[in-house]
């Protein structure tokens, strides 16, 4: 039960965290081309730890709060 919820939960969070940066972007400029280069980034650097974890034996647990620190951290960094 604690994975369905954690992978709940980070679903929401994420949600939020696509909205901040859809208003980022959506103002354009210099702000909203560091927070591109840093989306992709950010995608790229999760997947390969992910494919890590994964391939070498790691629990979904793991990579989900791993990835929900992340995203909660993003949301904290777009809010201010």
């Amino acid at each position: 039960m604690r994975l369905s919820r954690d992978v709940t939960l980070l679903s929401f969070e994420a949600q939020e965290v696509i909205a901040l940066r859809m208003l980022r972007l959506a103002g354009g400029g210099p702000v909203a081309e560091a927070e591109v280069n840093r989306m992709v980034d950010e995608k790229v650097t999760a997947f390969v730890e992910v494919a890590a974890t994964i391939a070498t034996g790691g629990a979904a647990e793991h990579v989900v709060s791993k990835l929900r620190r992340k995203v909660r951290a993003n949301g904290r960094r777009l809010r201010r």
